[in-house]
């Protein structure tokens, strides 16, 4: 990326550059090309702290929500389209407004990995909130969405045929939990070699022959998100090899340090925050320094508002363990 001195913020910055529909066809990405646009200093720093918000929020909803469920799906929806971030497949042919959402999405992000590829725990934080932002992104694509997609990244998981379904009826239903003869034809099925879904073939998830693995498409998500941190894992170690180049540029280092110290909390080593925790940051407390059987309890208070009485003895009892 190249970046020009100018500090004026457009109202509605439109990034320069051949503006080429092929380069971004589906509303999500695996980021494997860096962006090679022009962007002003204002326009990388407006689209990073864009993208923070929406990562802080997808780690908010996450608190406050079972992840996945309705409440949360609608949640995170509203705060996508409040924040105009492309996250739903257009209707009809690609438009210049879905064109550059998709472009500042794609140079939000890679601004970001510069940012949070600093330290282990700026990387976990970053790769946690991206992969639940890839997850429901994902799932409001369309199954022959979802085919050209993974076509597109060069995954080789191909949606099997009506007729192989019907030839390996049996060993489909009974590897898949919850699936019926009535709602096989409602299933998409996708075969992939069994060495790239040993996390389902393992505990026997999935049917097997020949040497691949049969994935109903409720599965299917698992191997893409394996796929998709590790890419991105590598990604940020790489991109930490070369920060003592990028942060030598005078413009970039005071932002990246910024942005690094942005909406993922206070910084709890300093001296005045010694035994000083506030309500504010129980959540993200809990989901790091809570023990695990706290913790369950903590999501369950968040998600019912209320704990059973072994859940509140248990409580009390943590409790006077950490006042001793």
């Amino acid at each position: 990326m190249q970046f020009s001195r100018n500090r004026l913020l457009k109202l509605n910055p439109r990034l320069t550059g051949d503006r080429k529909s092929e380069n971004y066809p589906f509303s999500l990405q695996f980021y494997q090309v860096p962006p090679t646009e022009n962007i002003s200093l204002s326009e990388f720093e407006t689209f990073a702290i864009e993208r923070l918000k929406i990562l802080k929020s997808i780690e908010n909803l996450g608190v406050s929500y079972l992840k996945g469920s309705l409440d949360y799906n609608s949640k995170l929806e509203n705060e996508l389209k409040r924040l105009k971030f492309p996250y739903r497949p257009p209707q009809i042919d690609i438009s210049d407004d879905v064109y550059d959402q998709r472009r500042k999405d794609h140079i939000s992000h890679f601004i970001l990995r510069l940012a949070y590829c600093q330290s282990e725990d700026l990387r976990r934080w970053f790769i946690q909130q991206e992969m639940d932002l890839f997850k429901f992104r994902f799932n409001q694509l369309s199954k022959d969405k979802v085919q050209e997609f993974l076509q597109y990244s060069g995954l080789e998981y191909l949606a099997i045929s009506g007729e192989e379904k019907k030839q390996h009826q049996d060993d489909l239903i009974s590897s898949t939990y919850g699936l019926s003869s009535t709602k096989l034809e409602e299933f998409e099925f996708y075969k992939v070699r069994f060495q790239d879904a040993l996390d389902l073939v393992r505990p026997r998830k999935v049917f097997l022959l020949q040497g691949f693995a049969y994935i109903p498409h409720t599965e299917i998500l698992t191997l893409i998100l394996n796929d998709f941190r590790t890419r991105l894992s590598k990604a940020l170690a790489l991109s930490a090899r070369s920060l003592p180049v990028v942060q030598s540029d005078e413009r970039l280092q005071p932002l990246l340090s910024h942005l690094s110290h942005s909406y993922i909390g206070q910084d709890f080593s300093s001296q005045r925050n010694t035994g000083k925790i506030s309500l504010d940051q129980i959540d993200a407390l809990s989901a790091k320094s809570f023990p695990l059987c706290m913790r369950q309890l903590h999501k369950s208070l968040r998600e019912h508002h209320h704990l059973r009485h072994g859940g509140r003895a248990c409580s009390m009892a943590f409790s006077l363990r950490v006042l001793v």
